[in-house]
């Protein structure tokens, strides 16, 4: 009895190790070959033979005035991008692109996924649909705070860039503590928990938003907090709805989980320590950021702080607008698309 005593004990610590790591390591991605993709989806295989899917919106690239790359939101796609073009997007001139972000979609994942290897994807989008050597960006919430890595790391590469809506660190090092706080204690417990999670234990992502003991991010369950404007958006956008299943079908953790830990973790840098990207003495640069007031998700207090400390951003700020804007009204999508397209020719 003793001996049978002693093994339930060492083997106890054992069994509940085992159940710890198959709790807290996420699952492999499932598989998701491109091989699979009909041959009429637009494909690209990167310098490191991942495949990043894209999808084609406007005029053709021969005849375009204007080639612009999108980047989307969380839990998005390349589907997405049909939401901002406004209605006059062959009047302008536009060649419009738009791709699964690694691990989303139908694009293979990047374990390694950073701000810098995203800029560098799109980089490499960019040199092999032949864009030139200037080009625009655009990006929604997430995506837009992955804008701020193509300003980091390819600036030289741009035209311009348009940041809608972006998400917000509150680990940046340049926000006043007393400022970051009242921000982030507007956000719902749950997201709270959810930033503390990817800063503190970004290890323990996965297990938090699939455990059933407390509420996970409220972005995944669609719990999120909406004003009466973007209420009256989000009713309109089934299409985008539907596309939830294409969005995670490689699985959460790649996905939205990897995007929590790398736009809310350890900051890779802090866009307020940024130079003026395209080198000029009058702190005026192609670059727009908008945000709407009635945002209940991204604080309008710190985008408003970041737009005053860093001069050369065009800051457009939306007194009737929430978080969803981009995808509202069409006379706003066409005011976003001609300040970044114009901007030069008003200079």
């Amino acid at each position: 009895m003793f001996a049978m005593k002693r093994v339930v004990l060492l083997a106890l610590p054992v069994v509940l190790l085992s159940i710890i790591y198959r709790a807290i390591i996420p699952p492999p991605p499932r598989s998701c070959s491109t091989a699979g993709v009909p041959s009429q989806t637009p494909k690209i295989k990167l310098r490191d033979g991942r495949n990043l899917v894209y999808k084609e919106y406007g005029v053709p690239k021969n005849i375009a005035k204007y080639n612009v790359i999108y980047v989307h939101s969380f839990g998005g796609s390349k589907f997405e991008a049909s939401l901002i073009i406004p209605q006059a997007i062959e009047e302008l001139g536009v060649y419009f692109v738009s791709f699964d972000r690694p691990g989303y979609g139908k694009s293979d994942p990047h374990p390694k996924r950073s701000f810098k290897s995203l800029a560098l994807d799109i980089e490499e989008v960019a040199d092999q649909l032949e864009l030139g050597n200037k080009f625009y960006v655009i990006g929604f919430a997430m995506g837009a705070h992955f804008v701020w890595g193509c300003l980091k790391y390819i600036p030289h590469r741009l035209a311009g860039a348009a940041l809608l809506a972006p998400a917000i660190n509150y680990w940046w090092p340049g926000f006043p503590s007393n400022l970051t706080k009242e921000a982030y204690d507007k956000q719902l417990i749950r997201d709270q928990w959810v930033y503390k999670v990817a800063y503190y234990a970004p290890w323990l992502m996965y297990w938090w938003n699939t455990q059933k003991y407390f509420p996970g991010f409220s972005v995944i369950t669609g719990e999120f907090k909406l004003s009466q404007k973007d209420l009256k958006i989000a009713y309109s956008l089934d299409e985008m709805q539907l596309q939830q299943a294409y969005v995670t079908q490689q699985g959460e953790f790649e996905s939205l989980h990897r995007d929590l830990i790398i736009g809310f973790g350890k900051p890779e840098f802090d866009p307020m320590d940024m130079k003026n990207p395209f080198n000029n003495n009058n702190n005026d640069a192609n670059i727009h950021l908008w945000h709407g007031v009635e945002d209940g998700i991204v604080s309008v207090k710190l985008q408003n702080y970041i737009a005053k400390k860093i001069p050369w951003i065009n800051y457009h700020e939306l007194q009737d607008a929430g978080h969803l804007f981009p995808c509202g009204d069409d006379s706003i999508k066409y005011d976003i698309w001609k300040a970044l397209l114009n901007h030069e020719e008003k200079k």
